[in-house]
């Protein structure tokens, strides 16, 4: 299945490494490598994750961060669309 990221889960994901590299560099880096881990294994197993909380979208927490991944998938791709802090509000739609 392919695996695409949208524009905003790719700013997410700029967003957290700069965010976190102003402290640790290598953990921006690591905390990167974890998450996009995670989606390539979703790719694998798209339902591994819970039915979102936004209709037709699941949710995958990431294990040992505080960050969710919000995805669709069909049976093509699989299409990250946000990457959200457990601690931030939930959008109403993507």
């Amino acid at each position: 299945m392919k695996l695409r990221y949208t524009l905003q889960a790719r700013s997410d994901l700029a967003e957290i490494y700069e965010y976190i590299s102003q402290e640790n560099l290598p953990a921006a880096r690591s905390v990167i490598q974890i998450i996009r881990k995670s989606a390539e294994a979703l790719s694998e197993n798209p339902l591994v994750g819970r039915v979102g909380r936004v209709a037709g979208t699941r949710e995958l927490a990431i294990a040992r961060l505080p960050f969710l991944l919000a995805y669709r998938a069909d049976k093509n791709e699989l299409q990250i669309l946000s990457v959200i802090h457990t601690a931030r509000m939930w959008p109403d739609n993507f």
